[in-house]
């Protein structure tokens, strides 16, 4: 499977990027976004684009793939899920879709344009996201709360079991959801941990 992925520079986005390029499924990633990941790998191809508002200037690059992974946040990531899903539907219909949704609550209305769209759509509202296996924010005040935070994260997986998942866990079920797709096409974090 051919994936492009979109945002593989954030907390999620670098799980997400790892996951693919050790996954056998998954024969080549398209990594787009406005900064290089840092990655390197014989899987990877990258695309440095500034505007993922306006991705005229580099559809073509962006077709024949079988799936795309939207892993962006902060505050246009709603904007930014619209634009790539409706470009994506025109290059590549049929092909998987994956937003990962920046709210526990998501988007209603942008979640429901994005589900319509002739693509195999799936929303992911993955709750709180504990970084793992080595993947840190790299926003200083998230690795900052990340480190205070971590002595209580058995407690509260115990506590509150579905409301957090990981980097890895979000790919390794968006790989799976591009594949076979899901029962639900919106799922929380027991949905993604569970696939």
């Amino acid at each position: 499977m051919k994936v492009i992925l979109f945002g593989a520079t954030g907390t999620v986005g670098r799980g997400v990027l790892r996951e693919c390029l050790r996954d056998d499924r998954v024969t080549a990633v398209l990594a787009v976004g406005p900064v290089p990941s840092g990655a390197g790998h014989a899987k990877l191809r990258e695309i440095v684009h500034a505007d993922l508002l306006d991705l005229s200037t580099i559809e073509a690059g962006l077709r024949g793939h079988d799936a795309a992974f939207l892993c962006v946040d902060g505050s246009r990531h709603v904007d930014v899920a619209l634009s790539v899903g409706e470009t994506l539907a025109r290059v590549n219909p049929g092909s998987a879709f994956v937003y990962v949704s920046a709210g526990a609550g998501g988007n209603g209305a942008a979640e429901n344009a994005l589900l319509a769209l002739p693509l195999r759509s799936y929303v992911f509202r993955p709750g709180h996201v504990r970084p793992s296996d080595g993947v840190t924010s790299p926003a200083g005040f998230h690795r900052l709360a990340y480190i205070v935070v971590r002595p209580l994260h058995p407690v509260l997986r115990r506590i509150f079991p579905a409301t957090a998942t990981t980097p890895e866990r979000i790919g390794r079920a968006m790989i799976t959801v591009a594949e076979r797709g899901a029962p639900r096409r919106v799922l929380g974090p027991d949905g993604i941990n569970a696939l």
